[in-house]
């Protein structure tokens, strides 16, 4: 487990009262019921954006607080406990490229209108059903045609961060941008975007910033996959120790014992590889596509089979819509499909090291 310091450790326990108080599994029930527009409540992106979440990545110059990628995953982690929908991972990883390859007067306009929770933002990077494809969206004369598709926040959005054939864009959200909703399991945001002519202004950086920014993307969802992780197989345990059947408790049982061990050592292999994906981010070092894929790779797997077991575990009733496990099947079968599976990883972590 990664050592914090005072302020990590107090912005994770505020994280984690929060979610616990003002965002348990019911709101996010209640905004799948209500399905607004945005696939979000914005009162609570208010309320997270005036706690300072939404400027974690951005410098206290620019109206942020600056405390970096550990502490973005701190918080990431406990909003996924709950499966809380906000645009913060979506609009940090945004935040991400913008850091790394945006000009003093791109980073001037956007990062305290970011900080400050004002505008959502988003990356718009893959053209088809799966992540690491070609990319055929170009830019002429500063307009930016292209379609994305499964883009996150993307029916909100007011910044999209868009990869064409020679580089990424910033592209604000109205003039030549068409949103079509989609209705994915986890009833969250995950439009298709359409670029017509729109007005484009390039982030500069080098040839590997597309890389750089999906693999920051690829981190920050498998710490919120991390905090889903964890509070399945709670979850599950809990409900293992009251379920009485045949005369006992179904904790009692050794084959079920077994198996909540295997979830349990399997979920410290997920900490450790997520935080140390989330270091490698904070302190830029060179191996970060690997630990990026390493972080991934093992989120998928682990997180695969924790909501599996929950649903197994539960019995009948972890099949109805009225017990949250559903939710957190749903949820994890799209997050192990964004910025690349278990195998696209897998495979990409044993190319990197030379296998």
């Amino acid at each position: 487990m990664a050592v914090l310091t005072e302020e990590q450790t107090m912005l994770r326990d505020m994280a984690h009262e929060w979610a616990d108080n003002e965002s348990p599994v019911t709101a996010f029930r209640k905004m799948r019921n209500g399905a607004p527009a945005s696939f979000y409540d914005p009162e609570a992106w208010t309320a997270q954006a005036g706690m300072g979440w939404a400027g974690i990545l951005v410098p206290e110059e620019q109206g942020g607080v600056g405390m970096g990628y550990l502490s973005l995953g701190l918080v990431l982690e406990q909003l996924g406990r709950n499966l809380a929908a906000t645009p913060l991972a979506a609009t940090a990883t945004a935040t991400a490229a913008i850091l790394i390859g945006g000009s003093d007067a791109q980073k001037a306009a956007w990062l305290p209108r970011i900080a400050s929770g004002e505008v959502v933002a988003t990356l718009a990077i893959d053209e088809g059903p799966r992540f690491g494809g070609a990319i055929a969206a170009a830019v002429t004369g500063g307009k930016l045609s292209g379609t994305k598709q499964f883009v996150a926040e993307g029916d909100s959005a007011q910044l999209f961060i868009v990869a064409a054939t020679d580089g990424l864009y910033l592209v604000e959200g109205d003039a030549g941008v068409t949103r079509a909703p989609r209705k994915l399991a986890d009833s969250r945001s995950h439009a298709q975007v359409v670029f017509d002519n729109a007005p484009a202004d390039r982030l500069e950086g080098g040839e590997d910033l597309l890389t750089q920014v999906t693999d920051r993307a690829a981190i920050g969802t498998a710490a919120e996959m991390l905090g889903m992780a964890e509070a399945a197989f709670a979850q599950t345990n809990d409900y293992l120790k009251t379920r009485v059947q045949f005369g006992q408790v179904l904790a009692s049982f050794q084959a079920l014992q077994h198996r909540m061990a295997k979830m349990f050592t399997e979920l410290e292999l997920m900490r450790s590889a997520v935080e140390a994906g989330l270091e490698a981010a904070d302190s830029g070092r060179a191996n970060i596509s690997q630990e990026a894929s390493l972080a991934k790779a093992v989120a998928n797997e682990t997180l695969h089979l924790v909501s599996r077991e929950m649903i197994q575990l539960h019995g009948g009733i972890g099949m109805t819509d009225e017990h949250d496990a559903g939710f957190y099947l749903k949820r994890a079968r799209v997050l192990e499909q964004m910025w690349g599976n278990a195998a696209w990883h897998r495979d990409r972590f044993a190319r990197l090291n030379g296998y």
